[in-house]
């Protein structure tokens, strides 16, 4: 796998968003969140190939199975209900790399089979490496900064004051104790537990600055 032939994918996949977002004007699902734009999907996307390449090169696993997986993981999610979005992404997955270059047909069964698993809820360790690592980067993208950032973000669209930052912060912990009780990896672990303390970092300059908070 070329670095071009991946910097292709990425424009194909943020032109699949985009496409699926202007489907709403045409009947399909409104989404009023800026996190359910073609933007941010994409920049989530881009986080967890970043986040599933590091644990990827870290356990062992096939670095351009994983990465291509990551890309491809949330294709779908602007066009599809969340149950079915998985599958979907895989499709759109197998089409693209059976019609763009010669890749072997290993390759494109362990990709779309990451892609279609990487909702999977149960022992992650039950699942390929591959696919192991893409849940783990997933699970990881929304902990630490990135999460606490989101959470901020959506007071704002809930008309809610800067007093209830608490309770959206504790939110963020919430998700990072889930993601670091699910990723089984060592380097995921150590990602988990570096982002949830950059997030109790905040809330405790949050409980010692604002005055309400804390009683």
């Amino acid at each position: 796998m070329t670095d071009a032939e991946f910097e292709q994918m990425k424009g194909f996949v943020f032109e699949y968003l985009s496409a699926s977002v202007e489907k709403e004007e045409e009947g399909g699902r409104m989404r009023w969140y800026p996190w359910h734009s073609a933007e941010y999907r994409h920049n989530h996307i881009l986080n967890v190939v970043e986040l599933a390449e590091e644990i990827a090169q870290a356990e062992g696993a096939d670095v351009d199975v994983t990465r291509v997986a990551a890309l491809f993981h949330d294709v779908a999610k602007l066009e599809t209900d969340q149950e079915l979005h998985a599958e979907a992404g895989a499709r759109v997955a197998r089409e693209y790399l059976e019609s763009r270059a010669d890749y072997p047909e290993s390759f494109i069964d362990q990709v779309c089979r990451s892609v279609e698993h990487h909702s999977y809820q149960g022992t992650l360790t039950d699942l390929d490496l591959e696919t192991q690592c893409l849940i783990e980067a997933d699970l990881l993208d929304k902990v630490g900064a990135n999460g606490t950032a989101l959470m901020l973000l959506r007071m704002g669209y809930e008309a809610r004051t800067h007093m209830d930052a608490d309770e959206m912060v504790d939110r963020v912990l919430e998700r990072g104790y889930d993601a670091a009780s699910r990723v089984q990896s060592e380097t995921a672990e150590g990602i988990a537990h570096q982002r949830l303390k950059r997030v109790k970092w905040f809330s405790e300059w949050l409980e010692d600055e604002i005055a309400a908070m804390g009683d």
